[in-house]
């Protein structure tokens, strides 16, 4: 059975749908959201993921009448290129995708955010759907409608906003997910609870571990998927664009961004750069006084439950403040951090001083 979660927005309001095998049932989600039986399909996907689930979701959407193409990439953030992208839109043309015509993802983030920026500029703008098949995607990149690519000034720095029709997350994909992955997967939900759900952090606080699937009751992982999407999708509908509320779910991504950038996104996954700018943000807020050594503590207690790294890596100083300045969410040459004051509660500052910064990254880059 699958559970439904609306995200509603003023236009394109979509529905994610929650449910183990919910891959064979996406033909006869994609008939329930009008798409035509005899559409044209480009189903993006990278090798890791085609070989055990590709082949059945192409069988099962050409049996109920559509005409689907396969695109196969590479899901590496290496590959998360413009090249890439043209790759997409070449394989968009020789599939003749009309305006009417739909683009699936399926597979993590990158294949998400690639397929998706691809969708939004083939004939500006065509259907895309989002079928994440890492934890991570599941929980963050396949909700929100955020697209994009990289380029070798930074992480996401091209790309657009282009809302998915549906998202399937089908929880029995994980079973094939590598154990790094999911634990990757597992920062940015150890993230939902801090920046906004106080029952999804207590959850998490009350598992034995959060460092694999096996260790993890699949009821209890259903839990933690659904109270993660909510935190996810009830930002997004109070804040579409990122104008305001929706910058909090970049709470650890600032530094984040820069460990990934600055170790050529070759060293890191990206839950666990992320991972790492948690405890950064965390000290911050500590040495701001807007969060306790406690709460801290919690914090980090919950990112070595899920296996990830806590030791800042050594990076040139001089090379990560000026990352900082050239990350998109610059404003008048401000970097803007965000930082936890207490559970579920988070405040953006844009006054962090640089040689705060410099003593936190010497101090904990040696614990």
């Amino acid at each position: 059975m699958l559970q439904t979660i609306n995200l509603g927005l003023k236009t394109n309001s979509y529905c994610i749908a929650i449910g183990d095998r919910g891959i064979s049932r996406l033909g006869e989600l994609l008939i329930a959201e009008k798409f035509k039986k005899d559409l044209k399909i480009l189903l993006v996907t990278n090798p890791e993921v085609f070989l055990p689930y590709g082949e059945e979701v192409v069988k099962h959407l050409q049996s109920k009448g559509f005409q689907v193409r396969s695109l196969i990439i590479e899901a590496g953030e290496e590959s998360k290129t413009q090249e890439t992208i043209q790759r997409i839109h070449d394989a968009a043309f020789v599939q003749h995708l009309e305006r009417g015509s739909l683009i699936i993802a399926l597979g993590g983030g990158v294949v998400g955010d690639m397929a998706g920026f691809a969708a939004a500029t083939w004939l500006r703008g065509i259907s895309i759907v989002q079928v994440p098949t890492t934890l991570l995607a599941m929980v963050d990149a396949a909700i929100g409608g955020k697209t994009g690519v990289n380029h070798p000034g930074g992480k996401n720095l091209i790309g657009s906003f282009h809302q998915p029709s549906l998202v399937l997350i089908d929880p029995t994909t994980l079973k094939t997910l590598p154990s790094r992955e999911f634990r990757a997967g597992m920062a940015e939900i150890i993230k939902y609870g801090i920046i906004g759900s106080p029952a999804l952090l207590y959850h998490l606080e009350q598992s034995d571990s959060l460092s694999s699937q096996e260790n993890i009751p699949s009821d209890s992982l259903k839990s933690i998927l659904k109270y993660s999407v909510q935190t996810k999708a009830q930002i997004v509908m109070e804040d579409e664009r990122e104008g305001s509320l929706r910058a909090i779910l970049n709470y650890g991504h600032t530094l984040g961004h820069v460990v990934e950038t600055l170790t050529n996104y070759n060293t890191y996954l990206h839950g666990e750069a992320v991972a790492l700018g948690m405890i950064a943000a965390g000290e911050i807020a500590c040495m701001l006084n807007l969060w306790t050594q406690d709460m801290q503590s919690r914090q980090k207690k919950l990112i070595e439950k899920a296996g990830l790294p806590l030791v800042w890596p050594k990076l040139p100083l001089n090379s990560v403040l000026s990352c900082l300045q050239g990350d998109k969410k610059v404003q008048e040459g401000k970097v803007r951090f965000v930082l936890p004051t207490g559970l579920g509660k988070v405040v953006i500052k844009n006054d962090v001083p640089k040689e705060m910064i410099t003593h936190l990254l010497n101090r904990i880059s040696g614990e």
